[in-house]
């Protein structure tokens, strides 16, 4: 897997015949040019296999039939954030694992798991092994929040808290402070309904997904019992979309604390707003302003638990305990919006608002990072300078999805941007700009160097080892999998 192919015409192979069975010189002296100018089989590196780089590898093995396509992943498990973002009371967005499953099973498609590109092996070092190099590695750092208090206990990433119930390895010891009954969570995002969404899930509901063992003990025991949602615009402003908010809102168990003040007037001012928006508004109108039929009435009185947004809000300081030793509650600045549209931007008034909490998740964005000193990389953004997905300058290299674009967006929207950067390869392959006449090794030639740095490397069917032992230890207590979250027992199991 990965070695050359070469690709002969029928003419140039009967030419050769008939030389050699002549003896001619120009075989025997020349079969070293023949052979050096013959075009080989494209080698294409892609580094990440979440949903962008599966989506670009997909696009390019179904557009070009003679390409080799290699993805490396710095975990022994493939699919990113599929696995590990996505939450775990939505297993039908989880099914796009089925044909990433069937592309890693492909002839010309191979997943190297448990590299850490940047570390194990350098960027130089692929982008000599292959032909061209796509980038699709994600955002795996969180945005600060700059504020004083932000490092006290108490106070977490709402990515480390995803990863935490999603049994990323890197987030299992997390151990939130789960003793308070108000929570704030600071955005008004997608994730950030996610992680109030889990906060507020009966542990009943939650023990038949894949959500792991030991987090969905600590929310069974949880003394959560409101959640605040904070957002330093108003609500023509939130980011998080109506099928996640209708979710929330019919959650079972829980009551919305929905201002009047914070919707009256929307109603006329929303009437020129792009569909999604305005259908997103009215619901939350509706919530607010209008009177709940019987049943949404009769749930909400036996509510024991409840969740909230608060508009005009912004962070400027974690308020600590009496000893100093954790975050006991959060100071919020109250805004005005000066503007109009999506453009509107928050002004300070001068006023506060101090609420009362243990437990602080920051939701405002994650961040990619650089994995070469020679990578062009734009820090202030967190994205890699590109046109369609080539890299600026770097003729050969690639990137798609958060790295390309940002951390925006969903499963689909990432999808259209990784065949985008996909379709630009193929331009380039077709074209010359990516030179497939020169021979190009592929995984091979990174195999010894591989194993002289005592990288341990994990292919697709060493994982589906590990996948196997998670399924059947999930269907003992009829979930669809308990995910393992130790990187020596994954290795363990695949080297099985």
């Amino acid at each position: 897997m990965g070695a050359c192919r070469w690709t002969w015409g029928v003419s140039s192979w009967r030419t050769f015949r008939s030389l050699a069975a002549r003896r001619q010189p120009a075989v025997l002296l020349g079969l070293g040019k023949l052979l050096s100018t013959a075009p080989s089989t494209p080698q294409v590196c892609i580094v990440g296999s979440g949903p962008a780089g599966f989506y670009t590898a997909q696009h390019i093995l179904k557009h070009h039939k003679q390409v080799q396509v290699d993805i490396y992943e710095k975990l022994p498990v493939p699919f990113g954030l599929v696995r590990f973002g996505v939450a775990p009371d939505h297993p039908e967005v989880k099914n796009v694992i089925n044909s990433f499953t069937q592309t890693a099973r492909s002839g010309r498609c191979a997943f190297y798991g448990n590299i850490t590109v940047g570390k194990d092996v350098t960027l130089e070092e692929l982008q000599r092994a292959y032909h061209a190099v796509v980038l699709s590695y994600g955002a795996e750092d969180n945005r600060v929040l700059g504020i004083p208090g932000e490092n006290l206990p108490g106070v977490h990433s709402a990515r480390t808290f995803v990863g935490w119930y999603n049994g990323l390895p890197e987030n299992q010891n997390l151990e939130p402070d789960l003793s308070s009954e108000t929570a704030v969570i600071l955005g008004q995002g997608n994730v950030a309904l996610d992680v109030a969404r889990i906060l507020l899930t009966s542990p009943d509901l939650l023990k038949k997904t894949d959500i792991t063992a030991h987090s969905l003990e600590a929310i069974a025991h949880s003394k959560v019992k409101r959640v605040w949602l904070v957002g330093r615009r108003g609500p023509l402003q939130v980011a998080f979309t109506i099928k996640e908010l209708r979710e929330m809102i019919n959650l079972p168990g829980t009551k919305p604390l929905l201002y009047p003040s914070d919707f009256e007037g929307l109603r006329d001012v929303i009437k020129d707003v792009p569909r999604p928006r305005k259908r997103l508004t009215e619901l939350l109108i509706k919530s607010a302003l209008e009177k709940p039929s019987e049943k949404e009435a009769a749930r909400w009185v036996s509510a024991t638990r409840e969740w909230g947004l608060k508009f005009l809000r912004s962070p400027i300081e974690v308020l600590p305990s009496a000893n100093g030793k954790q975050a006991a509650g959060i100071r919020l600045a109250v805004n005005r919006l000066e503007g109009s549209g999506e453009s509107v931007v928050a002004v300070p008034t001068g006023e506060f608002e101090d609420i009362e909490c243990g437990l602080i998740l920051s939701s405002i964005g994650y961040k990619s990072l650089p994995i070469a000193p020679s990578l062009p990389f734009d820090a202030e953004q967190g994205t890699i300078p590109n046109s369609m997905g080539r890299v600026h300058k770097v003729p050969g290299l690639y990137c798609s999805g958060w790295v390309k674009r940002g951390p925006t967006g969903v499963i689909i929207t990432t999808m259209n941007d990784s065949f985008d950067t996909a379709q630009s390869m193929l331009e380039d392959l077709s074209s010359g700009v990516v030179d497939t006449s020169v021979h190009k090794p592929g995984f091979q030639s990174l195999r010894e160097t591989l194993q002289q740095r005592g990288v341990r490397c994990v292919s697709f069917s060493d994982w589906e080892k590990i996948n196997a032992a998670e399924t059947a230890k999930g269907g003992e207590v009829g979930k669809p999998r308990e995910k393992i979250l130790d990187l020596e027992v994954m290795i363990r199991l695949a080297s099985q």
